[in-house]
């Protein structure tokens, strides 16, 4: 069996070293924040900022940081089992879907030099991925995806998913002229399901299906004339998963079938697996809203989304199970772009998606912040957690946090894995502290024995403080 490198767990007297470094830099940003000194900090915390173990829902969270590593964090921020990761999305697997394996990651094994989708929306990454694969617990390549794919390479990009028969979805681009359309070639996305062989079975071209997404001919038009290559920028693929809507007789909502989201194109959508069809979708045309601020009263019909993430049906088994919900960027998309309020933040939506309802949401308002100091123009995501919180993935911050259905803030953590790299006008270095997605794992999706702990962070005083009015 092929090996692949794993970093190795980090000694615990490095991590308790480390742990204790963020805490100083964290009563000192607290004191800098409170002070009034600073209006944007230079210096930020890292790690675990605050933890409740009562009232957070406690398990492990996988995420890729800026130093190609899949890192599994505990609750209070130690990395207790790590993956190497060539790219900048990790997931660890459901025992559910590998006959009961514990400790599986989908991963990027290796990157080649093309042209396909970066995380960032419309920019054309110039290294694409060439082979992705399955990991074990010791880092062993049990399953790979790339030779077989067209072209040689699998230029998987933003997300892939296992699938109760064995199978693997993976959303990848394919770069190919499509007739009509004003960039040549375009940077299509497909959607390959691949079996454990590596061979795809099924495939499904998002050009193909355009005029099933709901555009105007006038928006039809911008499409095809669009500026960047990147016309759709998909971001997103799930399975629908057992759900109410099916068993209550709605076929469109089929477990089997596949949910996806266009970041550029502003609209989410299911898959039909036996036809290819679009059979339901949201967006593009939303209800508009002031370009100051938007409604927070619900439950209330589906407002202004722009440029969201992470769209998927809320599995059984957990709070608002069969209901939407995704990370409302309020970033720059659509056809023609939307309108969006300007100084407003970020949303989590939770969408009742028959009558089409925002029925729970959070912004930084519900936490006792404004609106635009939660704010991710691009990438991030958003889970439901079996206590009734949410985790969400501020994903520009590279801040991870629980909050309550009422909005309080029970665990945070901000990347301390920031990615270098250099300004392409001046050459002078840089440090993004960005994270893709953040995933909850519970206890028993890896081996037992591996380490946890759930010790309580409070914050410094001087943090607690609010400035004089």
């Amino acid at each position: 069996m092929t090996k692949h490198p794993v970093a190795q767990h980090q000694a615990p007297k490095f991590r308790r070293l480390r742990q204790r470094q963020r805490n100083a830099v964290l009563a000192l940003a607290g004191t800098l924040y409170a002070s009034g000194a600073l209006a944007a900090p230079s210096v930020y915390p890292t790690g675990v900022t605050r933890y409740d173990p009562a009232k957070a829902y406690n398990s492990y969270v996988l995420f890729t940081g800026g130093d190609n590593v899949a890192h599994l964090i505990d609750m209070n921020g130690n990395s207790v089992h790590e993956w190497k990761d060539a790219a900048s999305h990790s997931t660890l697997l459901d025992p559910a879907l590998t006959g009961g394996k514990l400790g599986h990651v989908l991963v990027t094994l290796e990157l080649t030099d093309g042209k396909g989708t970066d995380l960032i929306p419309g920019q054309i990454n110039r290294r694409v991925s060439k082979t992705i694969g399955e990991l074990d617990w010791d880092g062993n390549v049990v399953w790979r995806f790339g030779d077989k794919a067209p072209g040689g390479a699998a230029q998987q990009h933003h997300d892939w998913a296992r699938l109760p028969n064995g199978n693997t979805a993976v959303l990848a681009n394919w770069v190919h002229p499509v007739k009509g359309f004003k960039p040549t070639p375009v940077i299509d996305d497909v959607v390959y399901e691949v079996n454990p062989a590596g061979e795809v079975v099924w495939k499904w071209v998002a050009s193909a299906h355009l005029n099933e997404f709901g555009f105007s001919p006038a928006e039809l038009k911008l499409v095809r004339n669009s500026a960047i290559a990147d016309v759709f920028h998909t971001n997103n693929l799930k399975p629908v998963g057992p759900n109410r809507w099916y068993a209550a007789g709605d076929k469109r909502f089929a477990p089997d079938n596949l949910l996806f989201d266009a970041r550029n194109a502003n609209f989410i959508a299911i898959i039909d697996r036996h036809s290819g069809k679009i059979v339901w979708r949201l967006g593009p045309h939303y209800p508009a809203t002031s370009e100051e601020n938007h409604p927070r009263n619900v439950p209330r019909p589906v407002d202004q989304i722009s440029g969201q993430h992470d769209a998927h049906i809320i599995p059984e088994g957990l709070p608002g199970a069969g209901n939407l919900l995704l990370f409302d960027n309020q970033g720059v998309a659509g056809y023609p772009p939307a309108v969006v309020p300007r100084t407003g933040g970020s949303r989590i939506l939770e969408i009742d998606p028959i009558q089409n309802q925002i029925v729970w949401q959070y912004t930084a308002e519900d936490s006792g912040s404004p609106a635009w100091s939660f704010r991710s123009t691009n990438i991030s995501s958003a889970r439901r957690l079996p206590n009734g919180n949410t985790l969400i993935d501020e994903g520009q911050s590279g801040r991870f946090f629980q909050v309550s259905k009422d909005g309080e803030i029970v665990w945070e953590y901000v990347n301390p894995y920031p990615k270098p790299g250099k300004d392409s006008l001046t050459g002078k270095p840089t440090s993004s502290p960005a994270v893709y997605r953040a995933q909850p794992v519970p206890y028993a999706w890896v081996p037992a024995g591996t380490p946890h702990s759930e010790n309580p962070v409070t914050l410094p005083e001087a943090a607690k403080a609010k400035p004089a009015a």
